[in-house]
């Protein structure tokens, strides 16, 4: 027996092994993808880090939508969000020390935070060189390597002792941007043959400054503050979305900080995760194409049917970036990158092509509700704005799901650490039933 043809007989036996009836899943009340049957989350845990509201229960238990709203350890983002935009001021290091620590930082003990980080932002030279000689073609995978790595350098790597977790949270904190920086530049120049750019970060620069200058150097303020304000909004989203909890599961085993993270950082790579925002760029590049007049709606409102019938753009029946697990009636994050995104898109001469996004935005929300026939309200998610926000900050797509991860790092490690710290700790464990009837096993000379 050939051994391609061993290879395609197993993956045809995978029709056959995979296929589970889903009458079964009702019949065993079995929680798929860990939902209920109203759409919300399968409780499985209690955390005092993050909050993500998107609907409320009645007292007979129906869900009522109600507008989105994300706390940080117990405080309203919009309240930090919008403080930071009138004080035009940074803010990462702040939340990242709230989350970290659940309590607001004073003006000093935030400098001393900004200049902890700073110190630990350089790499260490071996890390440099290996991220030149990886040469990746995906960048997540170049920063979970490096990640892993980062346990041979660690003198006490598996000590999960509250102060240890804090070290090591703060140094990978610290060197996710120049680990992406780097990686993206070594990236450049061995596929489109641009020069390389090893810089070292400024230590008076907050981190999303000095991502920027490890990656392009020349950055206006507001695509500075506009950045902070991203990396504000996507450190952290509760314990149960996909990588928080992966990380969450894994380090309820007792495995070490890097290997945990390592995890998270896979599942975060997953398209159903955070490579929405791509797809979002793409989509809406091909709007701005196929859409003749932007400021139709009947024209619009035709595309996004023919869409939603798998007759235009990728035939997958969606509209990326509109619909969220728990937001219904509105993503608050959503709503708070658009008013740094406006004035941006002014700075860069690109009021249009924004005034044309939100307009998609209206329109495929009534379009999506129209054709699904359903009295369920969708909204825009984030993922709507953060790719062409990214796009006027002139960043590459390569890295927008690195961003991602790098603003998601400081949301990991709270998790981490409150997990490990629970007065009764125990290994997440779920069960599966098994549905197949046992067999008699079968000789070798008889099969």
């Amino acid at each position: 027996m050939k051994k391609e043809y061993l290879i395609y007989k197993l993956s045809e036996s995978v029709k056959t092994t995979s296929k589970i009836d889903n009458d079964l899943f009702v019949k065993y009340n079995v929680k798929r993808g860990l939902r209920n049957e109203d759409g919300s989350g399968v409780l499985v845990g209690l955390t005092q880090i993050g909050n993500v509201v998107g609907y409320e229960k009645s007292e007979d238990g129906a869900l009522r939508a109600i507008p989105g709203k994300l706390f940080y350890r117990g405080y309203d983002v919009e309240d930090i969000v919008h403080d930071l935009i009138r004080e035009k001021r940074f803010g990462f290091e702040e939340v990242a020390y709230l989350l970290l620590s659940g309590s607001l930082p004073d003006l000093e003990e935030l400098n001393n935070f900004r200049e902890l980080i700073n110190d630990n932002m350089p790499l260490e030279q071996k890390t440099k060189m290996n991220i030149i000689d990886l040469e990746g073609q995906n960048i997540m995978n170049t920063l979970a390597r490096c990640v892993l790595e980062m346990y041979n350098f660690d003198p006490n790597p598996d000590d999960t002792s509250p102060e240890n977790l804090m070290r090591q949270s703060i140094q990978l904190i610290a060197k996710f941007p120049p680990i992406i920086a780097y990686a993206y530049n070594i990236l450049r120049h061995s596929q489109q043959g641009r020069a390389l750019h090893i810089r070292h970060p400024f230590e008076n620069l907050t981190l999303a400054e000095n991502f920027l200058h490890l990656l392009k150097r020349e950055y206006t303020a507001l695509e500075a503050r506009t950045l902070d304000l991203l990396l504000v909004l996507q450190a952290e989203h509760g314990g149960g979305n996909n990588s928080t909890f992966t990380v969450r599961v894994t380090s309820s085993t007792g495995t070490d900080t890097y290997s945990s993270i390592a995890a998270g950082i896979g599942s975060l790579k997953g398209p159903l995760h955070g490579g929405a925002n791509i797809q979002v760029v793409d989509m809406f590049n091909h709007l701005k194409e196929n859409i003749r007049n932007w400021t139709n709606i009947k024209e619009i409102d035709a595309y996004f049917v023919k869409m939603l019938n798998k007759e235009a753009y990728n035939r997958t029946g969606l509209i990326y970036g509109i619909g969220h697990a728990v937001y219904t009636i509105s993503d608050p994050r959503a709503l708070l990158l658009k008013e740094l995104a406006r004035d941006l898109a002014k700075e860069k001469g690109r009021e249009d092509e924004f005034a044309f996004l939100e307009l998609l935005e209206e329109r495929a929300i009534d379009c999506f509700a129209n054709f699904k026939g359903t009295k369920k309200r969708v909204s825009s998610n984030i993922d709507f704005y953060s790719g062409f926000v990214y796009e006027m900050i002139g960043l590459p797509q390569e890295i927008y799901t690195p961003l991602f991860a790098m603003a998601r790092i400081v949301g990991w490690t709270a998790h981490r650490i409150e997990e490990l710290n629970f007065k009764s700790k125990r290994i997440i464990r779920p069960a599966y039933r098994n549905i197949l009837d046992n067999q008699e096993y079968i000789p070798m000379d008889k099969r």
